[in-house]
């Protein structure tokens, strides 16, 4: 009797267990507009601190006399970035998402204030690294927007969420390029701590409990990349291309305020953040390049955003003035988050139970060329100016363009 009444528990325990799950996920999978807001905040908060040295390289480079680490700030942040995408970003299938975001943020906070108090260009290098690392937020946030999100709602929270990281990434530029001019670039890391504790409060009250889809160690966790690596041929073509597409894009805005410093420019780094107000073009791209995936297939947006960003600069490399950088920047910010949307389209369909690590593979793929981009940027930039820069620029450029048109044409 005891084990028929012990059966019969189970038996309930589990009916209850299948009817809360089937609640949990119908209450959290239609997110209201003030959570995907908040969301897109969030996203647009975090990654923002990624940027904010850009427009600033010179100012900085300057506080440093006769240091070469300085010059390789944007390289060691988005570096870091990309360590965090692999590293913590898979934790999202393993943990509650919540407590994850809200502890990533505050890590974030302290790492902008190792950055505002460095006394040394190496000091800064290293505060830079650890940035990157806890930026990797953003990269959380977005896979539980499309776990929140029903079937029919994925695309259009992605993409909401998508508009507040690129928002972020554009004012970030503008916001940094003014205050280093006018108040010198260890305040803009000072006002960035505010803001971060700002997002994680906004995740700690709003973002809803999540559920582990997976129950395994860290260990196999990370271990279990390599096999989707392996497994995922599509995901191992959209990283290819959005990495190289990323790499020119870093090597413009690494390279942007040291260029506009010299002739015919002669301007500072608020005019180099106020360029970033032409990202502008990328925003308003992101829903437009989703939609157009959506009917006319995600590979064709890939294509026409990788030939945008090589006639992108073809235009920099030959129309060397204001004019010039206004037209390119615009056609290379379309490029590139056109093609980016439609890449996550691709793989966000792949996995959905390994969602967080499918986009920890891509994003750090697409960090690591752009932390090379940066890299490679300043190198040429040293030997042979801007013209170097462009040149490189338009070989890679070149590359992306080939990999879907050849990728398609094996398949």
């Amino acid at each position: 009797m005891l084990d028929s009444c012990k059966s019969r528990y189970m038996s309930e325990e589990r009916n209850y267990s299948s009817k809360k799950d089937t609640f949990h996920t119908r209450s959290v999978s239609e997110p209201g507009k003030g959570l995907v807001f908040a969301m897109a905040c969030a996203c647009g908060i975090a990654v923002a601190n990624i940027y904010y040295n850009q427009p600033m390289l010179g100012v900085i480079t300057s506080s440093f006399p006769g240091e070469l680490a300085p010059s390789f700030v944007p390289t060691a942040t988005q570096l870091g970035y990309a360590i965090g995408l692999l590293l913590l970003v898979p934790l999202g299938d393993l943990m509650e998402r919540r407590r994850l975001i809200v502890s990533q943020f505050l890590v974030l906070a302290l790492s902008l204030i190792f950055a505002a108090t460095a006394s040394t260009g190496r000091a800064l290098l290293g505060a830079s690294l650890c940035i990157g690392f806890s930026a990797s937020v953003t990269q959380q946030i977005i896979p539980a927007a499309a776990s929140l999100a029903s079937d029919n709602r994925r695309g259009a929270v992605i993409g909401s969420v998508m508009s507040g990281l690129l928002s972020g990434m554009l004012l970030s530029r503008i916001l940094a390029g003014f205050v280093a001019t006018h108040y010198g670039w260890r305040t803009m890391f000072l006002i960035g701590i505010p803001l971060v504790l700002t997002g994680a409060t906004a995740m700690a009250l709003l973002l809803p409990l999540s559920r582990p889809t997976i129950s395994m160690k860290y260990g196999p966790l990370l271990r279990s990349l390599l096999q989707l690596w392996r497994d995922e041929s599509r995901l191992r073509r959209a990283t290819l291309t959005q990495g190289l597409l990323f790499a020119v894009f870093s090597a413009f805005w690494t390279i942007l305020a040291l260029h506009l410093e010299k002739p015919p420019f002669h301007l500072g780094a608020d005019i180099a953040g106020l360029f970033g107000i032409l990202g502008m073009v990328g925003v308003l791209a992101a829903p437009i390049a989703g939609h157009l995936a959506d009917r006319r297939g995600p590979s064709n947006v890939v294509s026409t955003g990788a030939l945008a960003t090589l006639l992108a600069w073809l235009i920099l490399a030959v129309w060397n003035s204001l004019t010039g950088l206004i037209f390119g920047v615009m056609l290379l910010d379309f490029g590139m988050q056109s093609a980016i949307v439609a890449n996550q389209q691709i793989i966000y369909g792949l996995k959905p139970q390994a969602r967080n690590r499918v986009n920890s593979l891509f994003m750090v793929g697409m960090f690591v060329c752009g932390s090379l981009g940066s890299g490679g940027a300043m190198l040429a930039w040293k030997v042979a100016g801007w013209q170097g820069v462009a040149g490189s620029a338009i070989v890679v450029s070149l590359t992306a363009f080939m990999v879907p048109l050849l990728l398609q044409h094996n398949h």
